[in-house]
């Protein structure tokens, strides 16, 4: 068989029904099924699915042409101990670019056949859902009726003659042979488990549609669950072109079971109207309403500004779990920090089994949520942009509903409002979840805000990361163990010693969470704009102490030798008998490389000696302050303006205590902004 030996030259037809029975480095045709933030997702076959990641493309992932359901040719590139499948890009995207093709087929006979292509398209697999007929079918029906009809004929005088009644004939629907034409019964979602190989009636709403090479999948939404619904009608013809997302239906159909997923076959599909699509929506809120509203916080920690913001907290989890109840995506945001991850892992390891539960796709995960870093500490323009592209094109292209977009650690200030109002000019439902310091404008422009500041409760103890993993467990209290020791991990210094028993009680001492805090921290910083959800999961709760261990001693290092030359290079001031140390940091720290420069600046605050009462790190543009007083940022920038008026002095970002200058007036900017904050201090 020397077509071994050219498998770079062949394609495969995949017909196996698990990934790992695929082979690395060769080439398999598959199905665009869907599109995420970052590649798209082949289907190989019915029950196996890989990922072409978007660094594996020759061009950007918004340039492709791809719609769900056309035909592709990837490369395997590696199969994963947890059934994840990598695949790489192939320049060649016909079949007939590639000198043969080959089934796959590790289970039959077939394997390593050759496949005349010429007629591939006829003698295809349309899929899981079986076919409806065609003409010529139909004729062989009528025959196979006629025949029937025959038969029941002479059953009947063979019966009249001896007395008794004919048995009543079984009558075909075109799919199958059921006894009587009754209604099928109307059952829920969840107990379609049970009913494998049964014809049953649904009543919901279509959360999504999407368009396969061969049937048409609407995924309908009862009060219990979300189950995926094959209508085919012709291979890569949309099924019930009128019946969209949104829309009250019935359906009739067969439940089945396909590679451990459940799945309808539709026989019918009817788009309900006035009353009866009323009732459906009323029934579907009322259970939304029911389920979606947790009983009571599940708080962690022992903090008064937790308390104060119970209810806050409970609106949050409400708003999230109806999010992922109505199939609407959850996109999380947070700052590329350790206390920002810490949160925004919380929160994802909460939503993603409530996703696991509510869709039977093995993929649904990736679909319905969605965790991405910020550049800096403001939800701003150019981040609510990238957003606001992403969920149009998911809503046009995909059929997707707007999603929920939820700041973690961001978006409490006024600079984020130009990026809130962005999102809910299109309708988007947002919410804040921050300990920092918030302005009440902001509340406006969202549909929930958790922040003890706006409570009337001090905070200034408590760290986003243990207010986000109290929410986390509120929202999915299965979890609660799972998130029990984040909260001291995101703190760098005094963390509440209710928060340091809870980790012990885990399992993580005072060294294990300085460690974890520590890798968090490095691996926030490259790849900033990636979530990094598989390391960031083995970190922080797959992780035995090792993997932690070796990047913690890799951060220590690297932050030592840039706090040794910036403490080395200080320049301290005496400004009205206050200390002041000012680092140039355009000058002496390696901007490009690990620590970013509001690390580096904690730091030095942290290890800084009782003389130094305000630090100030300096760049070409921008100014950060560091001081233990509670300094009015946005004052310190108005009295500096006043000072230095044509300096363009104004604050950037109050959480991060950033002020940004014009250039050209550096040093009569920082000369001015170090008199205004030593006035206030």
């Amino acid at each position: 068989m020397d077509w071994i030996t050219h498998e770079e030259d062949v394609w495969f037809d995949f017909r196996g029904s698990a990934p790992d029975q695929l082979v690395s480095e060769r080439y398999y045709k598959g199905t665009v099924d869907g599109f995420a933030d970052f590649g798209v997702f082949v289907d190989l076959s019915p029950g196996v699915t890989g990922l072409l990641h978007r660094s594996e493309l020759d061009r950007r992932l918004e340039s492709l042409d791809w719609e769900p359901g056309d035909t592709v040719f990837v490369q395997v590139k590696n199969v994963r101990d947890n059934g994840n499948v990598d695949l790489a890009w192939s320049k060649r995207q016909a079949g007939g670019e590639f000198r043969g093709a080959r089934i796959h087929d590790p289970d039959g006979d077939a394997d390593g056949d050759p496949i005349d292509e010429s007629t591939t398209d006829e003698s295809e697999d349309t899929g899981p859902v079986k076919k409806r007929p065609t003409p010529s079918d139909d004729t062989d029906e009528d025959d196979a009726e006629h025949e029937q009809e025959s038969g029941s004929e002479s059953d009947a005088e063979s019966a009249s003659q001896s007395g008794s009644e004919p048995e009543p004939s079984p009558q075909t629907n075109g799919h199958q042979t059921v006894a009587g034409t009754g209604t099928p019964d109307h059952v829920d979602v969840a107990s379609l488990d049970d009913r494998v190989g049964e014809t049953v009636r649904l009543e919901g709403e279509i959360v999504g549609v999407r368009q396969t090479s061969g049937p048409t999948v609407f995924e309908i939404r009862d009060g219990t669950g979300v189950v995926d619904c094959a209508a085919f009608v012709e291979a890569g013809v949309r099924a019930y072109p009128d019946a969209e997302v949104g829309n009250a239906v019935r359906l009739d159909g067969e439940v089945e079971r396909r590679y451990d997923e459940l799945q309808v076959e539709t026989e019918e599909l009817t788009v309900l109207t006035d009353d009866e699509a009323a009732a459906v929506e009323e029934r579907l809120a009322d259970a939304l309403t029911a389920e979606a509203r947790p009983d009571e916080v599940a708080t962690l920690i022992e903090h008064d500004a937790v308390d104060a913001v119970a209810e806050s907290l409970q609106d949050a989890a409400e708003t999230i779990r109806r999010a992922v109840l109505e199939s609407r995506p959850v996109v999380v945001r947070h700052a590329a920090t350790a206390d920002g991850y810490v949160a925004g892992a919380a929160i994802e390891r909460a939503v993603l089994p409530l996703i696991r539960e509510e869709h039977a796709a093995a993929d649904a995960e990736y679909h319905y949520f969605t965790r991405r870093p910020l550049e800096g500490s403001v939800y701003d323009m150019d981040d609510a942009t990238n957003d606001v592209t992403r969920m149009l094109q998911d809503r046009d292209r995909h059929d997707e509903k707007l999603p929920l977009v939820l700041l973690v650690g961001t978006g409490s200030t006024v600079e984020s409002s130009d990026g809130l109002g962005l999102l809910g000019i299109y309708g988007s439902r947002r919410v804040v979840v921050d300990a920092e310091v918030a302005d009440a404008a902001v509340a406006d422009d969202c549909d929930a805000i958790v922040n003890p500041g706006l409570a009337g409760a001090a905070a200034a103890d408590l760290s986003t990361g243990a207010l986000a993993a109290t929410l986390a467990a509120t929202v999915n209290p299965t979890v609660r163990d799972d998130v029990s020791h984040l909260p001291a991990i995101s703190y760098w210094a005094d963390a509440p010693e209710s928060a340091r028993d809870l980790a012990t009680e885990a399992g993580y001492d005072a060294d294990r969470t300085r460690e974890l805090r520590e890798a968090i921290a490095l691996e926030a910083y490259y790849q900033s704009y990636e979530d990094k959800r598989e390391l960031i999961t083995d970190l922080l709760f797959d992780d035995a102490g090792g993997l932690a261990g070796h990047i913690s001693e890799q951060f220590r290092q690297k932050l030592d030798t840039e706090v040794d030359t910036a403490t080395a290079n200080l320049d301290r001031r005496e400004t009205d008998g206050v200390t002041v140390d000012v680092l140039d940091t355009d000058a002496y720290t390696h901007r490009f490389d690990f620590p970013p420069t509001s690390l580096l600046l904690d730091e030095l605050h942290r290890r800084r000696d009782d003389d130094a009462r305000l630090i100030v790190g300096v760049g070409t543009d921008e100014l950060y302050l560091r001081s233990d007083a509670d300094l009015d940022l946005r004052g310190v920038a108005g009295d500096a303006a006043d000072r230095e008026a044509d300096a363009g002095i104004a604050a950037a970002s109050v959480r991060d205590g950033r002020l940004e200058f014009l250039s050209g007036r550096r040093d009569a900017a920082v000369d001015a902004v170090v008199d205004a904050a030593v006035d206030r201090l």
